[in-house]
Formats: C-alpha cells, structure tokens, sequence
C-alpha cells in the first residue's frame, strides 16, 4: 500500500495522533477510523492542519434524561449526538437505539459519515447518534418514551439546514416518525411544516420517499455492476454468502437473489447454513420468525462459524455490525470478494490479513452509501414539495452509486493502494479543495 515518505508535506498518523493525544489502541470505532483517515490523507499529501481538523468531531453532545415506564417508576437514560464535520453541509447520519454503544463508536461512524458524503458529492457533513436501550424489552410505549424525550433533548442541537438524523440500528420508520413529530410539536407554529425535514427515513405518508426503504440494496447493487468487470465477474450466477441476516443482510440477499446471484451460506449469531442448491432468502426470513435460528431449514446443513467463512464463494456479505471481522475470521475468509454491508465491520488486524492474502474488499463507505443518497433525495423531496416516483429515486441514486464507484476505481489507479484507502483519498481531496478553497477561519 501507498504512504507518504519523510519528503512529504505531511508528518505521518503516529506524530499527527499524539499532537491530538488519540491513542491508537483506544477502545472503540474512533481511533481506528482515525488511523484509516490518516493514512489515506497521507497518500494524498493532505496538510497537517485540515488532517488534524478532519480527526476531530466539531461537537459531542450527551443528554442524559427519565422516561416514564409501564410499571410507574422513571428510569434514566443517556443519549449522543457526535457531529464530526459540516464543511461540506449540514450533519447527516444514523442514529440508533441498542443496548451496545460507545461515544468511541459513534465517534467512528461520524467520521465514516463524513468521507462517504465527500465521496459521493453529497452537500453534507458526518454525524451519529442514539440511545443506549434495548428496544427488544421495552413496550412500544416506553420506546416511543425514549425517542420522545430523545428528540425534546437534543432538539434545539439539530434541524432541517443544521443537522439531520437518519435511520440507523434500531430505528424503523415509526422511530423516525415519532422523532419527527416530536421536533415538530416544539416547534412554532409558522416554521412547523419545514420541520419534516429535520429527519429522514419517514414513513411516506409524512414525507418519506419511495424507494428509501430499500435505498441501501440497490446502492449496493448499482455499485455491483459496475465493479464486478474489474474482477471478472458477472452478477447472474454471482455465489455469495451473508453473515449477518438482519435488516441490512436480508435486504441486500433479496435483490442480488432478485438479479439471478446464488445464496449458498447464511450466518447468524447462533450457527451457520450452507447449501450447493441456493438457499431463498424468503425461506431463511420465515425460518428466523417461527425457529429464532436457522438451523433445520430443508435443504440446507449446518456448519459452525469456520466452515461458513471457509465456504469458497464469490462474494462474502458482511451485515452483522461494527468490527465482527477479526483476525482468526480473517485468516478463514474463502471469498474472493468481501463486500461491507454493515457500517464499519473491519479490524485493523483483519483489514491487513485480507489485503495480504488478496482478497478484494469493497468498504462500507461506498457499499451502503445508497441508503445516504436515499437520505438526500428524501430531504430534497421535504424541502421542495415535489415527490420523486420509484423509478426516478432509483434512478438518482444508480447515477450517484455509479460516479462514487468510479472515483474510488480512479484512485486506486492513481495511488496504487486498497480499496478503502483508494475510496477515503478520494473523499478527502474532495474535502481537502473545499477547505483549500474556504480557507480556515480566522
């Protein structure tokens, strides 16, 4: 891989971290992000000080707050809003309600935020949010608690041109809903319309678009198409496997399914399937709604983590969450190809392990980027009033898939380097020309 030498206008990640005092071995997603960040930036010889702008989040925000529960009794809760970089526009990005989450973490998937809106030219910045729970045991009234009082607490933080939340683990249409409302209901009266905008991933009878729902597999397919020439391959026939068959996994199954690719493996938390025939990715729902798991599908037969990721596929769908691809998994890996569904699923140690033994991996920065884009058209489509069809949402975001998969092909031409660092070099020249152009204020 391509770094910047001694002759560089540029000191390299270690001296660039200690003048931040961010330790490398840090707990959490942030200080890796920040390494991968770093490291591209010295390929393209960016200057110290837009990298060390570019390492630190602009805002952290923590609210702490009570909810009334079922049983009459208050319990607290703690809430974040990590708005890492709005050079480019307003924050954009996730936020969730799980039971794991770190600052570190959503630190890291701000940063992310950030360069995948760089890299697909988007006029937004990087953001990531949420609420430590677990949604699995709470009441629909409690949870609607939670968001509620998430979104009164970090209202007057947000908004339509300022920072606008995003679905992300944990938050369906109606958490997005509910937010929404919310913001809206603190809102004057004469500005309360424009609020709709304030959040995307909305229901469409309240200023959802069509086609948002599932915006993050056809990015992906998109982005597919026009890379799989690179490595000899076409989509029809294409053999893959998923680990991970949760909202993300299965959607993405279900369209690569859709276009005549072949699922031959699913992993979850509890055991692996695999099958020479294909496996339907309907069937695997079904099993997971009435059996929990997956084991005793027909036709199908079980295998342990190691044999699922020794399976000798095409394409490896990594969709169960941040950082699951360790070092021993990484050493396994069978595919010839790892595409990130999930939002940051790598490892330092893993990223190293597949770029040693070959193995092409496609980032998650640019393979769920379509579900960003789907963000904008929506926000687009709320400030406008103009609704956009399927066919012309699908469209936008086929155009912005494709242009994003191409400058991360260029880049890689021009410096010789992975996948990863070729896509964050090309979203960092993006944002290094802007703040060139603005200059650093004062």
């Amino acid at each position: 891989m391509k770094r910047a030498g001694p002759e560089d206008p540029v000191r390299h990640q270690s001296s660039i971290m200690e003048m931040l005092d961010i330790s490398p071995s840090g707990a959490g997603l942030y200080p890796q992000m920040v390494q991968r960040m770093l490291s591209a930036a010295e390929v393209i010889a960016m200057p110290n000080d837009i990298q060390m702008i570019l390492a630190r989040p602009k805002n952290e925000i923590i609210v702490h707050f009570p909810v009334l529960m079922d049983d009459g009794e208050h319990r607290m809760y703690t809430g974040y809003r990590i708005q890492h970089n709005d050079a480019l526009g307003p924050f954009k990005g996730g936020m969730r309600f799980a039971p794991l989450m770190s600052q570190s973490d959503l630190g890291g998937l701000a940063m992310l935020m950030m360069l995948k809106c760089a890299l697909l030219r988007l006029p937004f910045g990087g953001a990531a949010g949420g609420v430590v729970c677990d949604p699995r045991v709470l009441s629909r009234d409690e949870l609607m608690g939670v968001v509620r009082r998430y979104a009164s607490s970090i209202a007057h933080h947000i908004g339509p041109d300022y920072d606008i939340p995003g679905p992300d683990v944990g938050a369906d249409s109606q958490v997005m809903a509910w937010f929404a409302d919310t913001a809206a209901q603190i809102t004057p009266d004469r500005n309360r319309q424009g609020m709709r905008a304030i959040v995307t991933g909305k229901p469409i009878e309240i200023g959802g678009a069509n086609g948002r729902d599932i915006a993050t597999g056809t990015g992906f397919i998109h982005m597919l198409r026009d890379i799989l020439p690179d490595f000899n391959k076409k989509l029809h026939g294409l053999r893959f496997s998923v680990c991970g068959f949760g909202k993300m996994g299965s959607q993405v199954a279900r369209i690569l399914t859709a276009e005549g690719a072949v699922m031959v493996g699913v992993l979850d938390n509890q055991g692996g399937i695999l099958s020479d025939a294909g496996i339907e990715p309907e069937a695997v729902a079904e099993r997971m709604r009435s059996n929990g798991n997956l084991s005793g599908l027909a036709g199908t037969k079980a295998v342990n983590e190691e044999m699922f990721f020794r399976e000798p596929v095409d394409l490896l769908l990594l969709a169960a969450g941040e950082q699951i691809m360790s070092h021993q998994r990484a050493e396994w890996v069978g595919a010839s190809i790892v595409a990130e569904i999930a939002h940051a699923p790598w490892t330092a140690d893993s990223d190293d392990i597949l770029f040693q033994r070959g193995i092409e991996v496609l980032p998650s920065v640019l393979c769920n980027a379509g579900a960003v884009v789907g963000s904008f058209l929506e926000w687009t489509q709320n400030r406008t009033f103009i609704s956009w069809t399927t066919a012309q949402f699908d469209k936008e975001i086929e155009q912005a898939m494709v242009l994003a998969t191409r400058r991360m092909k260029l880049a890689r031409m021009r410096f010789e380097c992975d996948w990863r660092t070729a896509a964050y070099a090309a979203a960092l020249e993006h944002l290094g020309r802007v703040y060139e152009l603005r200059g650093v204020f004062p």
